[in-house]
């Protein structure tokens, strides 16, 4: 038995493939690197359902109905009070609950476009601002970034986005995925199963983990603190925010996909001076006090730059994760929907026996 199911298959998919010895994750039959900053989020969306949910518009026509449906879920917030007093996550997911549940491309596209309305409008009632209804000409990072600060973003900007959402689309069978997966085996619904992603992936040990990554930055404040802060804080027993990942056992190529796409916004966007000097210390101490692992930087680490950097705050950060998870979560729901069977694995029991009778 494997704790944690470690290496136990619980699916075959065409979806993707992490391959953590060599630091390589495969969406599709393409690398990340062919896909990152080269693909938009839509297009992303229409590779991802390839064969898996028919019915589902093409090209232009997914675009366009995109923003219907944003336009459309606009409504649940306009109409709506489930968000008062709810932090960005819950509030999200508050929101997708009023979705009708349903296995075709009309409640597909109305998941996927869910977490950007759902996203901005959280945030900004949590700032005490108006949510700002979507505008269906744009595509889904640029009206995502238009819905958050009130006027249209830069394409760099966009772009930026769009590379983030397609660097974190799919992950193989991740714990969110894993739930989605199982929840869809029971036919209770593509929403069922996209509320049980979000439910897992705001976990501290899945998708809640980036903002950790702000606070450290905060608190090292100047490259030339790095690397006192961080031996202080293992000293103290404290995990390094952004260093080490469940699978892989070199870089983490969503690290350096997402660096680069910060630096596409500019010499100056972010903190990526600071994020460079702690890195570099990090694993400079990490080597030397963990000869026998390997802890290297994961998608945290630059996730937390690229969105603070695109005007997200940390308590976001997991929701815009779901914005980019969510076409993974419902490609594999829909595979498990057409090619597998109801998830029942088995346990072992480890307690008492019931006393026999004399």
């Amino acid at each position: 038995m494997s704790d944690g199911l470690d290496d136990v298959v619980a699916a075959h998919t065409v979806l993707s493939e992490v391959d953590g010895a060599a630091g390589r994750l495969v969406i599709r039959g393409h690398s990340l690197a062919e896909l990152a900053g080269r693909t938009s989020f839509e297009e992303m969306v229409a590779l991802m359902f390839d064969g898996l949910l028919p019915g589902l518009p093409q090209g232009r026509e997914l675009s366009m109905a995109l923003g219907h449906a944003r336009a459309d879920l606009f409504g649940i917030v306009e109409r709506t009070a489930l968000a008062d007093g709810l932090g960005p996550v819950e509030a999200v997911r508050a929101w997708t609950a009023q979705i009708a549940d349903g296995e075709g491309p009309d409640t597909a596209l109305k998941l996927l476009a869910a977490p950007a309305v759902f996203t901005a409008a959280a945030v900004r009632k949590q700032r005490g601002l108006a949510p700002i209804a979507p505008d269906p000409a744009l595509s889904q990072a640029a009206d995502t970034l238009h819905m958050l600060h009130g006027e249209a973003p830069t394409p760099a900007q966009a772009a930026a986005l769009d590379t983030y959402l397609v660097t974190v689309a799919d992950h193989g069978l991740n714990a969110s995925t894993f739930a989605a997966r199982v929840v869809a085996s029971t036919r209770a619904g593509l929403v069922s199963a996209v509320l049980a992603g979000i439910s897992a992936l705001k976990g501290p040990l899945h998708g809640g983990a980036p903002g950790p990554v702000i606070e450290m930055l905060d608190a090292i404040g100047e490259p030339a603190n790095a690397r006192a802060w961080l031996e202080d804080a293992l000293d103290r027993g404290e995990r390094l925010m952004g260093f080490g990942h469940r699978i892989y056992r070199v870089r983490d190529p969503r690290a350096d996909a997402l660096k680069q796409a910060i630096a596409r916004l500019g010499a100056d966007a972010g903190r990526l001076r600071l994020a460079e000097a702690v890195e570099q210390a990090a694993l400079a101490i990490l080597r030397e006090r963990k000869p026998g692992r390997s802890l290297e930087t994961n998608v945290e680490f630059y996730t937390a730059l690229l969105l603070e950097a695109l005007g997200f705050p940390p308590e976001a950060f997991t929701c815009v994760f779901a914005l980019g998870r969510t076409t993974g979560w419902l490609a594999h729901a829909r595979e498990q929907i057409e090619t597998g069977r109801l998830i029942r694995p088995q346990s072992v029991y480890v307690g008492p026996q019931p006393r026999q009778a004399a």
